[in-house]
């Protein structure tokens, strides 16, 4: 039996070596554009019956493999026969906690049909007696910037979520949350707070989606994070550097002396062992002290001779190897 192709890539905008996610994606924007519950348009219905029957397979690895057999060659409306032999690969569609799930109504494809059998969970065809939209709200992502001292000791913030509803009369109107978030202590830039059911609203009776905090650490005029290292400029004085000294350096728990090798040079780096940001096995990183060696900004009488003896009696040439 001959059946119209339907090429799922196209369906869902995306390209043939799209990742999983860029399939998650698409199909999430386009399912709320065109859900029965916010498009009234009547073509959207069966729009909406192609999303989800093209995600259906590109977001199963081995039913996207198979389909993907058949090559790259197919256009969208072409007449299909499937390859001999194609007949025995079934496939259960599963819904659960968490997931997508969705009775046709009119039930899969003809093509859909052709490739996978049209398997519904417990190996039933799919049936038009009930209708049913059900999905998982969209998960959203955002910024929150914090500073250095929050990063390093933990914080609780207040977070402004704008959002929206559909009311009982069927009309989106906005919507404006105050929720705490939890920093806790040790983040790093980049890391990743979900905060579970504070994403899109669901559909249909679905769980709403999640929001992905990603934290942003403000620049500090004192410190760098590298890891869980810390890193602070340490200057000292052209002596301090020559004969050797102890001096005192910030850290985020107060100062502490530091002990600098005589014949130091500038750019040196010297580690202060566990000072640095909390992991989660309970250590800490280091905090990396980078020696930068100055001279005053304006010398006394005496310091000019001083620094005019020096260069008398030294045979130092720093341009010289």
């Amino acid at each position: 039996m001959s059946v119209k192709f339907q090429d799922y890539y196209e369906i869902l905008g995306v390209g043939r070596d799209a990742s999983e996610d860029e399939i998650k994606r698409a199909y999430r924007k386009l399912a709320r554009k065109y859900h029965p519950d916010v498009n009234k348009d009547k073509e959207a219905e069966e729009r909406f019956k192609q999303i989800n029957e093209a995600h259906e397979v590109l977001k199963d690895p081995e039913k996207r493999k198979l389909y993907d057999q058949l090559g790259s060659d197919w256009q969208a409306g072409q007449d299909f026969k499937p390859p001999p032999g194609w007949e025995d690969a079934h496939f259960e569609f599963r819904t659960g906690p968490g997931t997508e799930s969705f009775d046709f109504g009119g039930g899969f494809s003809d093509f859909f049909e052709a490739l996978f059998g049209g398997r519904m969970a417990g190996g039933g065809r799919a049936s038009g007696r009930q209708r049913s939209w059900v999905m998982h709200g969209q998960d959203h992502e955002a910024e929150i910037e914090i500073d250095l001292e929050s990063a390093y000791r933990g914080a609780t913030r207040t977070l402004t979520l704008q959002g929206h509803e559909i009311d009982p009369q069927g009309q989106v109107r906005p919507t404006v949350q105050n929720i705490q978030v939890k920093i806790p202590a040790g983040v790093t830039d980049g890391t990743r707070i979900r905060l579970t059911g504070k994403g899109g609203e669901g559909m249909g009776g679905g769980p709403p989606g999640d929001l992905y905090l990603k934290v942003r650490i403000e620049p500090h005029p004192r410190f760098s994070l590298d890891g869980r290292n810390l890193q602070t400029e340490v200057p000292v004085t052209p002596w301090e550097a020559a004969l050797g000294a102890t001096v005192q350096v910030a850290t985020m728990e107060g100062t502490v002396n530091l002990k600098i090798p005589a014949n130091s040079q500038s750019g040196k780096k010297l580690r202060l062992r566990g000072k640095g940001f909390p992991k989660k096995t309970g250590e800490r990183g280091d905090l990396i002290a980078r020696l930068k060696i100055v001279i005053p900004k304006n010398l006394t009488a005496r310091e000019k001779e001083l620094f005019a003896e020096m260069a008398k009696e030294s045979r130092f040439n720093p341009r010289k190897p």
